[in-house]
């Protein structure tokens, strides 16, 4: 069962919404970067350490405001193509 996932198929965006954020739809774009929030978050999560070495995950917040201007350059660069 190559490619398959464990989420459920609520968890997709919808075409319209893809449709909508590539077209430039301020409140898709903004669906969208809500969608990946979490998974944003994740990837610009570090660990700092304290006076005493003591380790503190933290969100860093330049490198989370990057990851959403790419996602949103990304999605206004994305071109749909419908099949016949």
């Amino acid at each position: 069962m190559a490619g398959k996932t464990n989420r459920p198929e609520s968890s997709l965006l919808p075409y319209s919404t893809i449709e909508a954020a590539a077209s430039g739809n301020v409140d898709a774009i903004n669906a969208v970067l809500r969608h990946y929030e979490r998974y944003i978050a994740a990837l610009s999560t570090r660990t700092l350490y304290d006076e005493v070495g003591v380790p503190h995950l933290c969100v860093d917040e330049e490198m989370k405001r990057r990851l959403e201007t790419k996602l949103i350059t990304k999605i206004l660069g994305f071109k749909l193509i419908r099949a016949a």
